[in-house]
């Protein structure tokens, strides 16, 4: 229904307004129970073959909503029923900010794909803290910190921007994730420098307080191999607890639409199906160097349960879905965790942490 019905209507919308307007109705639906309880009748979808423990953890499956698409936590309670195993919300930053000016997001229909320069905006990390004290989930929440969007704040108080919000999160999250390669910002630039992400770790003292939550480390899926070798390295050695594969794209290449409507739209981060074949060469990269024993959520370009699948494989032990919604639709979890759980089932294996023994 979605893809004949409802999605022809959205796509006469500017990308902009069909997400505003999704992020309204989601908002709205969120606040009534008998509607959330209709939302979980119809997405929801269980299998004790997806069901894991990871951090100490409950996933009831694999599929978690990435981070971007609930900014300011108020559709958690909404999406926790739609068939995601996790939620990851954010990006949050120390300071409010508005984003970059509109249009600001756009599809690319060829490519199954879609660019964006948000700009990180959201409500501030004292406003959306206080929204996620009252929510009560029944899945894992993930919290993804950025830094704040001002080109301003540089060097030290760039580093003292993200310790700010880390200290007020990490009370909050069941896991945090720093997003260290955000490229829509005024600046430009991401902590993906080794000295400046070596600062970072540094100061936020990971692996030095046990009674921090999980932490995650968010990568660009532009780094070449020699970048992502050192910065795993890094992390390491301060005992980072997983990775995310990937973050969107600066990059334009192998895409199946006009230059001409690409060069229109400018800059942005690509993500979709134009990047799935990078976003899982990169978490079998990362699985190798990390010898499988650090969680990765491999995230870009899953659609299928073949896309799932694929990154499962490569090392992958979450995933995360973002730009499949906009295309498919919300029915999509469920299609998916459905999927694997028949495959498993074709391939007679108990769960989902063994599917990377399996070979077609």
């Amino acid at each position: 229904m979605y893809k004949y019905l409802a999605r022809p209507l959205l796509f006469r919308l500017s990308a902009d307004t069909t997400h505003e307007a999704t992020v309204r109705f989601a908002s709205s639906v969120a606040q009534h129970e008998w509607m959330k309880k209709a939302v979980g009748s119809i997405y929801s979808y269980s299998d004790p073959s997806l069901e894991q423990n990871i951090f100490g953890l409950k996933f009831p499956n694999p599929i978690g909503i990435a981070a971007g698409f609930d900014k300011n936590a108020t559709m958690a309670p909404v999406l926790s029923k739609m068939g995601f195993g996790y939620l990851e919300i954010g990006s949050i930053t120390a300071n409010s900010s508005t984003g970059n000016p509109k249009p600001r997001s756009f599809r690319l229909p060829a490519d199954r794909s879609l660019i964006n320069r948000l700009g990180l905006n959201n409500d501030g990390v004292q406003t959306i803290s206080r929204r996620l004290k009252k929510l009560d989930l029944p899945i894992p929440m993930g919290i993804n910190i950025a830094k704040t969007h001002d080109p301003s704040i540089t060097g030290e108080d760039a580093i003292q921007d993200y310790v700010y919000s880390f200290e007020i999160l990490k009370n909050i999250a069941d896991y945090v994730t720093l997003n260290i390669s955000c490229p829509n910002t005024t600046e430009g630039k991401t902590f993906e420098e080794p000295e400046t992400l070596n600062a970072l770790l540094e100061h936020l003292e990971i692996g030095k307080d046990s009674s921090l939550p999980p932490v995650l480390i968010k990568f660009s899926v532009d780094l070449e191999d020699s970048q992502l070798e050192e910065l795993i390295s890094i992390c390491e050695d301060h005992a980072i607890d997983g990775y995310v594969a990937t973050n969107t794209s600066s990059k334009r290449v192998n895409l199946k639409s006009s230059s001409s409507v690409v060069e229109k739209i400018g800059r942005g981060g690509l993500s979709g199906k134009a990047i799935a074949t990078r976003s899982t060469e990169m978490i079998r990269k990362i699985y190798a160097q990390t010898k499988g024993e650090k969680v990765i959520i491999g995230v870009g370009g899953i659609s299928t349960t073949e896309d799932a699948i694929e990154k499962l494989k490569a090392g992958a032990d979450l995933l995360q879905m973002y730009t499949a919604l906009v295309y498919e639709g919300p029915g999509i979890v469920r299609k998916i965790n459905k999927g694997l759980a028949q495959y498993l089932e074709k391939h007679g294996i108990e769960h989902i942490y063994h599917i990377r023994k399996i070979r077609d």
